[in-house]
């Protein structure tokens, strides 16, 4: 069992609209709501859940939502997030946050069950945040909703982020009623995808969310101080890492460019790595709950359970095994398929760094430079100097970048003892124009791709790390002696873009976050810092920066 450290929840129930357990059964036009029902769970001690069923006698499949967020509270994300998209008629009263629409769903032949998980709301246990005894607790529910008098034994998972990340944990239990997931972006390895991008702790929304999990009668999981004691990947963040090979059930994954420092990563690497035999997955470049609630996605979700839960229609079989969007500015793009992700035939091209000339962007071309060249900037952004280094490359025919990216720069720095590396993709159009695209599920001016890295933590872990997709070890710190050229392979986190002829590929590299929005507007920060004065960035000859670019052919 994990070495856990517990607190005093950040909130009580009652602060946040909650009540105490009153079983109760409500009537709706055609729904009964069962309410506050105990579910006992190891160690046998009750949850409480609430059931959207027909009222009928006709089985029907189960659709749990497991959730920290309070299954008694709507939460309309539309009222919560303004900008995230979501339309008002999208959703009805009855839809709590990031789970599926019981007034969708009830009608085709579905129970929503959604969940208090246990230590959360009024659930007994101390609450622990996708562990290994959470996921066991989850898989309980599974089996008693599988065995119900009103259900027909199998059961599905959906929901969004913390919603889809139990999912992984669960299905490697393969409890025996679970039939079939749609995990719909969430992380998976919350170390690497959540709070250390690349070695660099971040520092916005991972505190964050800590108190929007944490309204309990009893004890949470003190994250704050697990995340202080542990800065290393070790046997605590892996007890946070689900076991994706051992995931065998059918799954409909959907993934985004759009969610970068959360959920992009965590999805597409979910999609790449489970075992299972019918997987399907959509990626999409939009915001992700408004994707998740759009119609059109509502009834692919629908084909998908109805097929595996319910043995009718046609199902997702002649689906492509991977939908991917190539984005061409905000919120149009156009849909391209593959049968396998990474698509198996993407050409990796080498786009070599070269330092500016008269202007004051450097280039990115196909050759390498021969002479050795620097960049300066000022990697704390104070207005001294340049505060970053751009490099772009003009597209002469039309091309679509469609997958993984890495960014290999050679740094110094003259006067600290360790760097944090900030890099980011932005497409701009023929006239020089920065192309926004969605961004952390609620901005419209985000760019194409972005990357992290601490030079101490540049240690890769070779059994894990591919050609498109280098994997840090996060096992120790190495140090960096001031003016020490170090070799940096950044993971710039996948995309989809489509250019046009005349269009360009831009790479900004600096010290700090590249998209800076006003607090107390929630994404991916990192203001704790170890950088200190100008960065050097190495050029040409015995330095060879460099990005390589995923180019997905005969898309002219």
């Amino acid at each position: 069992m994990t070495d856990y450290i517990f607190r005093a929840p950040y909130n009580t129930p009652e602060s946040r609209a909650g009540r105490p357990p009153r079983p109760r059964t409500e009537k709706l036009p055609g729904m009964l709501v069962e309410r506050d029902v105990a579910v006992m769970v190891a160690p046998g001690e009750p949850m409480y859940v609430d059931v959207y069923r027909p009222d009928s006698r006709v089985p029907v499949a189960p659709l749990i939502a497991w959730s920290p967020y309070g299954k008694h509270n709507p939460a309309p994300i539309g009222i919560l997030y303004p900008r995230s998209g979501v339309k008002p008629e999208h959703t009805s009263p009855l839809t709590t946050f990031e789970a599926p629409d019981p007034q969708y769903w009830v009608p085709r032949g579905y129970a929503i069950v959604t969940a208090d998980i246990p230590g959360t709301w009024y659930s007994s246990g101390r609450a622990t945040y996708l562990s290994p005894e959470e996921a066991r607790a989850f898989a309980e529910l599974i089996e008693w909703a599988g065995a119900q008098p009103w259900s027909n034994g199998r059961v599905g998972l959906s929901g969004v982020s913390y919603l889809t990340s139990s999912q992984w944990r669960v299905a490697e239990l393969s409890p025996p009623h679970l039939a079939a997931i749609n995990p719909w972006e969430g992380w998976n390895d919350t170390y690497r995808e959540v709070v250390r991008h690349g070695g660099i702790p971040e520092t916005s929304f991972w505190p964050y969310i800590w108190q929007r999990w944490g309204a309990s009668v009893t004890e949470v999981e003190d994250l704050a101080a697990e995340t202080a004691a542990h800065p290393f990947y070790d046997d605590f963040w892996r007890s946070k890492s689900a076991d994706l090979e051992k995931i065998t059930v059918p799954a409909f994954v959907v993934a985004s460019w759009s969610d970068h420092g959360l959920h992009s990563r965590g999805t597409l690497e979910g999609f790449r790595r489970i075992s299972s035999e019918h997987k399907w997955l959509d990626v999409h470049g939009r915001k992700k709950w408004a994707y998740y609630y759009d119609p059109e996605s509502v009834e692919r979700q629908r084909v998908f359970f109805d097929y595996f839960l319910h043995d009718r229609g046609p199902g997702p079989v002649a689906w492509p095994a991977v939908r991917m969007e190539a984005r061409e500015s905000y919120n149009r793009g156009r849909h391209r398929t593959a049968s396998r992700w990474p698509p198996a035939e993407t050409e990796y091209r080498t786009l070599h760094l070269h330092p500016p000339g008269a202007g004051a962007r450097g280039m990115l071309a196909p050759g390498p430079g021969t002479t050795e060249g620097q960049i300066s900037y000022d990697s704390l952004g104070s207005g001294l100097a340049p505060r970053r280094a751009e490099f772009s490359i003009t597209f002469d025919d039309p091309v679509e970048l469609i997958g993984h990216m890495v960014a290999t720069l050679y740094l110094s720095s003259p006067e600290a003892e360790d760097l944090d590396v900030f890099v980011a993709l932005f497409k701009l159009d023929a006239a020089g124009a920065h192309v926004g695209f969605p961004y952390y599920a609620q901005f419209e001016d985000g760019p194409m791709a972005v990357g992290w890295q601490r030079a101490s933590h540049r240690e890769p872990d070779p059994q894990r790390s591919t050609p498109f997709l280098p994997v840090l070890a996060h096992q120790r710190a190495l140090p960096v002696s001031p003016g020490e050229v170090v070799r940096l392979d950044i993971e710039v986190l996948p995309s989809g873009t489509r250019f046009e002829a005349g269009e360009r590929l831009l790479l900004v590299v600096q010290g700090s976050d590249v998209n800076r929005y006003p607090k107390p507007a929630v994404y991916a920060r990192h203001e704790d810092t170890v950088n200190n004065g100008p960065h050097i960035l190495h050029t040409g000859g015995r330095f060879a920066s460099r990005l390589v670019v995923p180019v997905f052919p005969g898309k002219g």
